[in-house]
């Protein structure tokens, strides 16, 4: 069993730890403190975590970006060991309600493209590839 509930500043350091075995992480700056207490500033409700009923410890997680217009769904990560069990669907589905109730129309996922275990979820969740897009990035100095 688990619960969904979004995350709090003490969850920090449970969750860069979570992130660093749980997450794809190739290719990518890691995550800092500072950058989760940011988020957590700027929207609260943004960084939903699965969390283990009898344990408490986190299980998944998913930060569910709105800026006002679009909606953004990144580092959707569940517990090797807990997969399979309907926690990204759970986190997935609470993400798209929360963008329906903040009036959003239409959801995005970044996920690798080498993730195949990852895209599957999205797949199944409705989500398509949109192979006209590519992603650029420039990192701020």
């Amino acid at each position: 069993m688990f619960e969904l509930r979004a995350a709090g500043g003490d969850d920090i350091p449970e969750l860069l730890a979570f992130w660093g075995g749980a997450a794809e992480n190739a290719g990518r700056p890691g995550d800092s403190g500072p950058a989760v207490q940011n988020l957590l500033a700027r929207d609260p409700q943004a960084l939903l975590l699965a969390v283990d009923a009898g344990t408490g410890r986190i299980i998944g997680s998913v930060i569910a970006g709105f800026d006002g217009w679009r909606c953004h769904l990144y580092r959707l990560a569940v517990a090797p060991d807990r997969r399979r069990q309907g926690i990204a669907t759970a986190l997935i589905a609470q993400s798209e309600a929360r963008f329906r109730e903040l009036g959003g129309a239409r959801s995005d996922a970044m996920v690798l493209d080498e993730n195949v275990s990852a895209q599957s979820a999205w797949w199944a969740r409705g989500y398509r590839l949109q192979e006209d897009w590519s992603r650029w990035v420039r990192p701020l100095p």
